[in-house]
C-alpha cells in the first residue's frame, strides 16, 4: 500500500512541477503524466485533486490562453478555437471565450507591430506583406483588408 501512495505522490509532484510553468488544459496534463509513465488510475485521481483545489480549470485555462494572445501574439477567433481545441478544451469553453475577441482590434494590434518593421516598403509590398501576416494568423479577408488599408492609410499612404 505505501507504494501505492508513493506512485500517487510521485504523479502529483509531476503534476505540479508541470503546472507551475505556466496552466495547463486538463488533457495537456493528462498526457504529460501518461508520458511519464503513469497509470490512468494514479492521474485521474490527482486530475481529481488538482481540479478540487482549482488548479486544473479548463474555463480559467483558456481565458488564460486567450488574454496571453491578446497580448503578445494576437490571432483571429478561428486560429484561437483552432488552438484551444488541439490542447483538448470543450467546445463550450472555447466557444465562450472565444466571443470575447474583437477580430479587428486584435489584427490591428498584430498588424501594427509588423508594419513598423515594413516601414521602408513600398505600397505593393508593405500591403503584400501585412496581408499575408494577418492571414497566418487566421483573419478573414474582411478584417485583414480593412486593417491594411487603415495601417496604410496612417501611414501616408
Amino acid at each position: 500500500m505505501v507504494g501505492c501512495e508513493s506512485i500517487s505522490q510521485s504523479c502529483l509532484d509531476a503534476a505540479s512541477y508541470y503546472l507551475s510553468y505556466r496552466p495547463r488544459s486538463e488533457l495537456e496534463l493528462k498526457l504529460r503524466l501518461r508520458k511519464r509513465g503513469f497509470d490512468d488510475s494514479s492521474i485521474e485521481g490527482v486530475l481529481l485533486r488538482l481540479k478540487e483545489r482549482g488548479l486544473v480549470d479548463d474555463l480559467a485555462f483558456a481565458r488564460f490562453w486567450k488574454e496571453n494572445r491578446e497580448s503578445f501574439s494576437p490571432r483571429s477567433r478561428a486560429m484561437l478555437h483552432r488552438e484551444l481545441r488541439q490542447k483538448g478544451v470543450a467546445p463550450y469553453i472555447i466557444a465562450e471565450v472565444a466571443q470575447e475577441i474583437d477580430e479587428e482590434a486584435s489584427a490591428y494590434r498584430a498588424a501594427e507591430k509588423r508594419a513598423k518593421k515594413l516601414a521602408s516598403s513600398d505600397g505593393d509590398s508593405f500591403c503584400r506583406q501585412l496581408v499575408a501576416f494577418l492571414r497566418r494568423r487566421g483573419f478573414n479577408y474582411e478584417v485583414t483588408r480593412h486593417t491594411v488599408s487603415q495601417l496604410w492609410q496612417e501611414r501616408g499612404g
